[in-house]
Formats: structure tokens, C-alpha cells, sequence
């Protein structure tokens, strides 16, 4: 019988730290509940960072969550260092330590940075992970500068759509067609056509390094040409932020792999982006919005019920917005082959299409060629304020 926890200390205060706090709460947990965030303010959507955030107004709300439920003790601005499995408590950057009876791992990950060894260059260099990059691409972006995306996938597409909108050249850099490595090769024609359509200048080839010149970054590429970017957004992937981890005896080859309810051990779960866990074809680390959600809602289960918590039953979902184009899809991706149409066809909107893999499962996407695009505006700086 799995003993009853009295303290929960929830690592993260992103969707996966939220979820898993309000599902603790909705599954009966009455104790002492504390969550350790790094950020200074509530939780807040990252996907619409790249979406409809960085197409605000002025007024930049489209990231806004509901208000939190799980009425929890919240450490903002508190960073956890070091989790001691013997002695249950989790260390803080400020000398204090959390005791716990269970602990839900929830740190996510950060934005990866295209490696170059140029300090200068590097601070040139911005991501899109934060609110506060969110604000500080939207001030840049206001003097319309000429902009170089680098990476293909769709958080670089999206940057890349918001970028064109504000009415700045965009060149994007990227390894392979944009969105193959994601989508396939018949959705990556679809987005490819459309992006070009919309102003989209392609590199002739993929990113080697970046250094500084007078001030600007300087992108080589392969074929030996160079890029010189007024302002470059860098959109390579994310690393799970697992240092914090490294002594702790949780990690599997660097990485921190789960089981299907999301257990480390009987009182350590994990979820999120930070976290790599059984699929259909394998063991993987997921990092999308509703991969952390379900994650979430299973881990904190398993801390409070053990085996007697449902496993995790996960059904990959993942959507998309660029270039007058609205993807969702639900199953697994990439896909391989044409599409067999259920509604519309090739180049008209909404279309309904459906996908058949070897293994007999399917995914089924919905696309719309025709939702609106916003006009070129210049946009405003938004007061700190909206930090929340």
C-alpha cells in the first residue's frame, strides 16, 4: 500500500508544475503543497509566445493562464539546486532546503543556442522561451530590422511569420526543409508554398557558426557564404534542465527517464519537457504543451495512489499556426506518403486528411488554407507590467 505523502515539493511553475499541482488537489491531496519556480511571475502559455503573443497589439495578453486553483505556497524567483534523495529535500540557490515526503520533478528546459564561441555574437543572439525574450523581440522588432531566423521547425516558422508581419525582411536558416523533420514532406511542401508566398527568403544552405561584425551577427553557412543579420533569432531546439539533477542518482544517461505513470521512484515523479518517457515507439522526451499536461495529470496520481494510479495512456497532439495556415494534428509524426482526404483537398481549406502507419495506428490532421493573417503593424513596447 502506498503510503500517503503530508509534504509536496513541485519543481517547476510551468504547465507542467500547474497541472500537476491542480491535479494533486483534485485527486484529495490536502497537505502542505510548495512549488519552486525560477521565473518572478505566475505561469503563462509558451506556445502562444510564437503564436498570437508575438502578433499582439500592444496590449500582450494571449499568453494570460486562468488563475491557478491549488492554492499553493509559491517560491517565485527561487531556483532548486540539488535534490538529496536520502535526506528527501530539495536545496535552493538561496541556502534553504525543502523537505519532502514526495516531489514532482516539473524543471522543463531551456532554449538551445546556436554554438559559436563568440561572447559578442552570442548576445546578439536571441531565443524565444520567455515572456521577457517575448518583450525583447517585440522591442527589437519594432525598428524593422532585417531579420535571420535560424531553424526550420515550427517554433522558427512561427517566429519567422510573426517577424514578416511586423514588416521585416525574413531569411530563414535551416538544416533540412522547413518543418520535414516535424510534419513530413507533403505538409512540408504545404507550409513551404505558403511561406514563400508570404515574403519568406530561404538560405541556400545550413547554419556552421555565427560570429560578430560591427555590432551585427554574422552567419556562415555551409557553402561558405554569410548571412548578416540586424537581428538573428535563433530556434535550434531545447536542452531539459537536468544539471540540477547530476548527483542525485535519477538520471540515465544524462537522461531522466520514467515509467508509464511518470515514477522516478515510489515518492519522485517527473513530467514535462525535462522528462523522457515510454511512447509507442519508445522512450522519448516529448516537449509540447499537452504532452506536459498528460504527463502531469499521471504523475501526480502515481505520487499519491502508486500502482494503483492508471498509466499513462499517450496520444501525441500538436498544433500550429503560420503563414495563413492552421494545423492540428492528433497521432504521431512525421508522416510518410500522400494523405488520403476524409474532407476537402490539396489546396483548398479546412481539409480533413488521414494517415496510415506500418504499425496499423493512424494520425489524422486538420488544415486550414484561409484563416485570416494579420496586416503589418508596427508593434507597441508592452510595459513590464504584463509580466503578471
Amino acid at each position: 500500500m502506498t503510503m500517503r505523502p503530508e509534504r509536496i515539493v513541485v519543481v517547476g511553475n510551468g504547465i507542467a508544475g500547474l497541472t500537476a499541482a491542480d491535479s494533486l488537489r483534485a485527486a484529495g491531496f490536502d497537505g502542505d503543497l510548495t512549488i519552486v519556480g525560477d521565473e518572478q511571475h505566475s505561469p503563462y502559455s509558451r506556445p502562444a509566445l510564437s503564436k498570437a503573443a508575438l502578433l499582439d497589439a500592444e496590449d500582450m495578453t494571449s499568453h494570460r493562464l486562468p488563475s491557478a486553483s491549488h492554492e499553493a505556497r509559491e517560491l517565485l524567483g527561487a531556483k532548486a539546486i540539488r535534490l538529496n534523495v536520502d535526506s528527501k529535500t530539495v536545496m535552493l540557490d538561496d541556502g534553504s532546503s525543502l523537505p519532502y515526503d514526495g516531489v514532482v520533478i516539473a524543471s522543463g528546459s531551456r532554449a538551445r543556442r546556436l554554438g559559436n564561441g563568440d561572447a559578442i555574437a552570442d548576445e546578439n543572439q536571441l531565443t524565444l522561451r520567455s515572456i521577457e525574450d517575448a518583450l525583447e523581440l517585440r522591442r527589437r522588432l519594432a525598428d524593422r530590422p532585417a531579420v535571420v531566423v535560424v531553424g526550420g521547425g515550427a517554433l522558427g516558422m512561427e517566429i519567422a511569420f510573426g517577424c514578416l508581419s511586423t514588416g521585416c525582411e525574413v531569411t530563414l536558416v535551416s538544416n533540412h526543409r522547413p518543418m520535414v523533420q516535424q510534419l513530413g514532406p507533403y505538409l512540408s511542401g504545404v507550409f513551404l508554398a505558403a511561406a514563400r508566398s508570404h515574403g519568406l527568403k530561404l538560405a541556400p544552405s545550413q547554419a556552421v557558426c555565427l560570429r560578430n561584425m560591427d555590432g551585427h551577427s554574422l552567419v556562415e553557412l555551409a557553402d561558405g557564404s554569410t548571412l548578416a543579420a540586424e537581428l538573428l533569432v535563433s530556434a535550434v531546439g531545447d536542452i531539459p534542465n537536468t544539471e540540477w539533477l547530476s548527483d542525485s542518482g535519477l538520471l540515465t544517461g544524462n537522461r531522466l527517464e520514467v515509467d508509464s505513470r511518470g515514477r522516478l521512484r515510489p515518492e519522485i515523479v517527473a513530467a514535462g519537457d525535462v522528462a523522457a518517457f515510454p511512447t509507442a515507439r519508445g522512450i522519448r522526451r516529448i516537449p509540447l504543451w499537452t504532452s506536459a499536461i498528460e504527463q502531469s495529470k499521471a504523475a501526480a496520481l502515481a505520487l499519491l495512489r502508486g500502482d494503483e494510479a492508471p498509466e499513462l495512456d499517450f496520444r501525441p497532439y500538436f498544433w500550429t499556426e503560420q503563414f495563413g495556415l492552421s494545423l492540428k494534428a492528433s497521432g504521431f509524426l512525421p508522416l510518410a506518403g500522400d494523405p488520403e482526404f476524409l474532407e476537402g483537398g490539396p489546396g483548398s481549406g479546412p481539409a480533413l486528411m488521414r494517415w496510415t502507419h506500418d504499425d496499423a495506428s493512424g494520425t489524422a490532421v486538420a488544415l486550414n488554407y484561409r484563416i485570416p493573417v494579420p496586416k503589418l503593424r508596427r508593434l507597441g513596447n508592452p510595459s513590464p507590467a504584463l509580466l503578471m
